[in-house]
């Protein structure tokens, strides 16, 4: 087994445990509200952290989807930014890691 049909399985594994996970965020964002004032306040902030836990959930699926896709168009490790590989050693921390470490933007 290749390092990257190891990192394929992995990703792909994460990305069924998070859809999943975004799925019953989404069922319980759809549910009923209570009636009853205090309850629905509560319900609010509890919808609000909801939504921003489905926020990142959706954006992790889309970094595991493009290093899926970049997997399968063999450009997988490759830094967008300067063309040259990205180290083993970020691919192992962070799977989805589109740049190298000297192109990751500075905040």
């Amino acid at each position: 087994m290749s390092d990257v049909t190891a990192v394929e399985s992995f990703l792909r594994e994460r990305l069924d445990a998070i859809s999943r996970r975004v799925g019953r965020i989404e069922g319980d964002l759809r549910s009923s509200h209570d009636r009853d004032w205090p309850e629905r306040a509560s319900e609010t902030a509890n919808d609000e952290v909801l939504e921003g836990l489905d926020q990142i959930g959706r954006a992790e699926l889309r970094q595991i989807r493009g290093a899926l896709q970049r997997i399968a168009n063999g450009h997988y490790g490759i830094c967008a930014g300067c063309g040259h590989p990205i180290s083993a050693e970020r691919l192992s921390a962070i799977p989805t890691a589109v740049t190298c470490v000297a192109c990751v933007p500075s905040s």
